[in-house]
């Protein structure tokens, strides 16, 4: 499998990428400049924030729900118009949104995090039908939310305790129904789990910050294969393409020596395998 730069320009801390199925368009993150990115036939575009931005989800052909650090809110693609969905975290400044994705029943995912990787300062919540609820708290860095296919499991992890988890979710409307699992444990590794996406098999893709890779594992947790790439600082993948066969992946820069030529850029690869659709954010 070649890794491909898809987006040359360097991110300090790329993230959240998502492809929107309607629109067959890739966007994604850079948490610290403050940015959504995209990249079309027409060439690269951005827009700016006045606050850390870091995850999405479709509502419709032109809208995304995005994640910052004091707030859930829609966004107008065309226009830049704005509207809050509700607060997040909106009292405390020391913390921002990370990793967040819509869930198959029109819920979305949006974890937390001290702005300085404060120990225990963030926290996993759900928003679904006009209700957060905080599901997990004294979260260090959430990371790697996603589902199964078969919609029974959530995936997460805490990226400084380095244990990919897997949480039983009610058929009816998705809400946690057991204690979660440990599925992977990298506690021992000398590289942290980062984002993560499910392809169609069930399998997890997860991006493993310092370690220079994407690494597959079975639903059961065992390991299937990595892929490597030119720069340690891998953060999310996402699925895309008109196929869903493309597998994209964004990387950071923020500490990194300013010699390494690829780091902060956004990649693709043919991965052999395909993703699922992503879910629809339903207001």
């Amino acid at each position: 499998m070649t890794v491909s730069v898809y987006d040359n320009r360097t991110c300090r801390l790329g993230e959240g990428p998502l492809w929107h199925p309607g629109r067959g368009q890739l966007f994604w993150f850079d948490i610290l400049g403050k940015q959504l990115l995209t990249q079309t036939a027409d060439g690269p575009s951005c827009w700016e924030f006045g606050e850390h931005v870091s995850a999405a989800g479709w509502i419709d052909l032109d809208t995304l729900l995005i994640a910052s650090e004091t707030r859930l809110f829609s966004f107008r693609l065309g226009d830049g118009r704005q509207e809050t969905v509700c607060a997040l975290e909106s009292d405390d400044a020391t913390t921002r949104s990370n990793d967040g994705r819509a869930d198959p029943w029109g819920g979305f995912w949006i974890g937390t995090m001290g702005k300085g990787g404060e120990k225990n300062a963030g926290a996993i919540y759900r928003w679904h039908r006009g209700e957060l609820r905080r599901l997990r708290s004294e979260i260090t860095v959430s990371n790697a939310i996603c589902f199964s296919p078969d919609r029974k499991l959530a995936y997460f992890t805490d990226s400084a305790d380095g244990r990919i988890m897997s949480q039983e979710l009610r058929p009816d409307d998705g809400w946690p129904d057991a204690e979660p699992r440990v599925v992977v444990d990298l506690g021992g590794e000398p590289f942290s789990p980062d984002g993560m996406v499910v392809d169609s098999q069930g399998f997890l893709w997860n991006a493993q910050w310092g370690g220079s890779r994407l690494a597959r594992y079975s639903p059961d947790g065992g390991f299937d294969r990595a892929i490597e790439f030119p720069t340690p600082q891998v953060s999310c993948p996402a699925f895309g393409g008109p196929d869903l066969s493309t597998l994209y992946a964004t990387t950071a820069a923020n500490g990194l020596e300013p010699g390494d030529a690829f780091a902060g850029q956004t990649f693709s690869l043919q991965a052999g395998f395909t993703g699922v659709p992503e879910c629809r954010v339903v207001l």
